[in-house]
C-alpha cells in the first residue's frame, strides 16, 4: 500500500508543478482534496474494506499525505496572492513626486461675457437692467408695440406660439412695455435676453438667440439724444475712433426709425473680411417711440417721448471672436468654449 501512497504523492508533484495561474490552484485543491470527487477522498473510501491493522496504517499514511498536499496548495495559492497584489499596486501606483492634477475652473459663456461688458457701459451711463418673461401675449409680443394684426411677424411662419393668445417673444422689446408699465418717466433701462424666431439654423441664423434692447423716455427726448448715446455707446464697446451712421428703415413701434452701423472694429472702416469689404457693420434697429407706443402703456406723447435701440448679442460675438459659425456659440464643445477663459 505504501507503493500506491507514493505513486500518489509523484502524481501530485506532477499536477502541482504544472499550475500556471491561480485559478488552477483552485482546480488543483478541488481535484485532490475535494469532498465530493477528490482523489483522496476516493483513497479513504477504500479504508474499509482493509483489515484493521493495515486500514490504521494506510489511514495514518493518507492522511499525512493530505496533509502535505493541502499545506503545498496553501503556499502555491499564497504565492498567486502575493503576485496578484503586487500587480494591482503596480497597476495602481501614485507617484507622489509629480505635479499635482490641478482641477480646470469652469468660466463664463462668450455671449454672457460680452452681456455684461454691454451691460457695464449702459449702467455707467444711468440705464437700469430690466428682465422680463420669455413667454408673452399677444398684448405685449404685438398689440402693445404697434404691430398691426396683418403683420408677417404675427403669422405661425415666423413666431412659435404656444397657444392662441401665448408665445415666445420674438423680441426684447416687449420688456420695454413690461417697464412702462411699472415705472414712470423719467426711465432708462435696457433689457438683454433670449428671443425666439422659426428661422432656419444656419452660419448666421438660429431660432433663439441675444438682444440687448435699450429704451429711454423723458422730456424733450430727441433723435440727438438717440445718436449721442450710440456714438459713446460703440466707442466705449470699440475704442474712440468708431464712427456710426443711420439709415432710414421702418419698424412698427418707432417713428422714425433707423438702422444702425458702426465703422468696423478690425479694419477702421477701409474694408476687411469681418465688414465685408463695406468697411461698415450693422449694429441693430432704433428709432422714436411711436406715440401709439406710449399711449398704449399710459404715457403722455405731448410730453414725454423717447428712443429705442436693439442690437443682436450672437452676431456681435461672432464677428468679435473671429467666428465663421454663430452655431458654434450653441453646440457645448469644452474645447471650443475653453478658448474663452
Amino acid at each position: 500500500m505504501s507503493e500506491r501512497i507514493d505513486q500518489l504523492r509523484a502524481e501530485f508533484e506532477r499536477d502541482l508543478a504544472a499550475v500556471e495561474a491561480e485559478a488552477g490552484a483552485t482546480a488543483l485543491r478541488d481535484r485532490w482534496v475535494g469532498r465530493k470527487s477528490g482523489v483522496l477522498t476516493a483513497e479513504m473510501k477504500r479504508l474499509g474494506g482493509l483489515a484493521p491493522e493495515e486500514r490504521r496504517q494506510v489511514g495514518q499514511l493518507l492522511n499525512e499525505l493530505k496533509t502535505g498536499i493541502e499545506a503545498a496548495i496553501d503556499r502555491l495559492s499564497g504565492e498567486f496572492a502575493v503576485r496578484r497584489e503586487a500587480a494591482q499596486l503596480a497597476a495602481e501606483r501614485i507617484d507622489v513626486t509629480l505635479p499635482g492634477r490641478r482641477e480646470v475652473a469652469g468660466h463664463l459663456h462668450p455671449i454672457t461675457l460680452l452681456r455684461q461688458r454691454i451691460e457695464d457701459i449702459f449702467v455707467s451711463m444711468g440705464y437700469q437692467i430690466e428682465d422680463g418673461p420669455e413667454i408673452e401675449t399677444e398684448f405685449y409680443n404685438f398689440d402693445a408695440l404697434n404691430i398691426p394684426a396683418n403683420h408677417p411677424a404675427r403669422s405661425r411662419q415666423d413666431t412659435f406660439y404656444l397657444s392662441e393668445r401665448l408665445a415666445l417673444r420674438s423680441q426684447t422689446s416687449t420688456v420695454q412695455i413690461h417697464a412702462m408699465q411699472r415705472r414712470e418717466p423719467p426711465l432708462r433701462v435696457i433689457a438683454p435676453g433670449r428671443v425666439f424666431r422659426r428661422d432656419t439654423p444656419d452660419a448666421t441664423h438660429n431660432p433663439m438667440f441675444y438682444q440687448v434692447e435699450g429704451l429711454l423716455v423723458d422730456r424733450g427726448i430727441t433723435l440727438g439724444d438717440l445718436k449721442g448715446t450710440i456714438e459713446e455707446f460703440v466707442r466705449r464697446m470699440f475704442g474712440p475712433q468708431t464712427q456710426i451712421r443711420f439709415r432710414p428703415s421702418y419698424f412698427p413701434f418707432v417713428e422714425p426709425g433707423a438702422e444702425i452701423d458702426y465703422s468696423c472694429f478690425k479694419c477702421g472702416g477701409s474694408g476687411c473680411r469681418v465688414c465685408k469689404g463695406s468697411g461698415w457693420i450693422e449694429m441693430g434697429g432704433s428709432g422714436m417711440v411711436h406715440p401709439n407706443v406710449l399711449r398704449g402703456v399710459g404715457i403722455d406723447p405731448e410730453i414725454f417721448s423717447g428712443f429705442a435701440f436693439g442690437l443682436g448679442l450672437d452676431r456681435l460675438c461672432a464677428l468679435m471672436y473671429g467666428l465663421d459659425d454663430i452655431r458654434l456659440l450653441y453646440e457645448n464643445d469644452i474645447r471650443f468654449l475653453a478658448q474663452f477663459r
